[in-house]
This record gives C-alpha cells, sequence and structure tokens, in this order.
C-alpha cells in the first residue's frame, strides 16, 4: 500500500483532521479491515483512510486517462473527416515528388 509520503511517514499524519467520516461495516468486514492493517503495521483507521484514498486517487487517474482517450479519439476522427487543405510545403513536396517519380 502506498501510504507513505516521500519522508516516510504516513500521509494521513499530514495537515490539520477537522473532519469525521462514520461508517457503518458488518463484523466481519471490520475483522477484515483491523487484520489487514495489523499485517500493514498500522492502525485500523490509518489502514482505512490511506486504502480509501489510494482507492480514491486511482479512480480519479483512472477515469482522466479514459476522458483524455474519448477526447483523443473524437481528434483523430474529426481529422480522418475534415482533414484540413495541404500547406504550401506540402503541396510542393507533392510537386517534387511526383516529378521525380514521374507521374
Amino acid at each position: 500500500m502506498s501510504c507513505l509520503n516521500t519522508d516516510g511517514k504516513n500521509e494521513n499524519s499530514r495537515g490539520a483532521k477537522n473532519a469525521r467520516l462514520e461508517a457503518r461495516i458488518t463484523q466481519e468486514q471490520k475483522e477484515l479491515l483491523l487484520e489487514a492493517a495489523q499485517i500493514s503495521g498500522f492502525s485500523l483507521t490509518e489502514f482505512v483512510v490511506a486504502s480509501a484514498v489510494e482507492t480514491a486517487k486511482h479512480i480519479i487517474q483512472e477515469q482522466s486517462i479514459l476522458q483524455l482517450s474519448q477526447r483523443d479519439r473524437e481528434v483523430f476522427v474529426n481529422a480522418l473527416l475534415n482533414p484540413p487543405k495541404p500547406g504550401e510545403k506540402l503541396r510542393s513536396s507533392a510537386k517534387r515528388y511526383k516529378e521525380r517519380m514521374g507521374l
């Protein structure tokens, strides 16, 4: 779990903590989370918060990638369907090519 910052401190220890988050979970879920937290060397709260933050960052990053991919796809298709007119350099290069190839 990447919940440590560059100083080796838990990300959850930075900044003032003035917001509260509550959740109702089953006893089995709590035991599972507690076991994972203990294995990781974190308190239950630290583990839950770090896991939630890591998952949130991952979801946001994935969404950003999907949005960029969609935008890129739209730009590409638009360029294929509505190609720009060739500029002077491209026209002169095409002319030279045709002359050299005898076309």
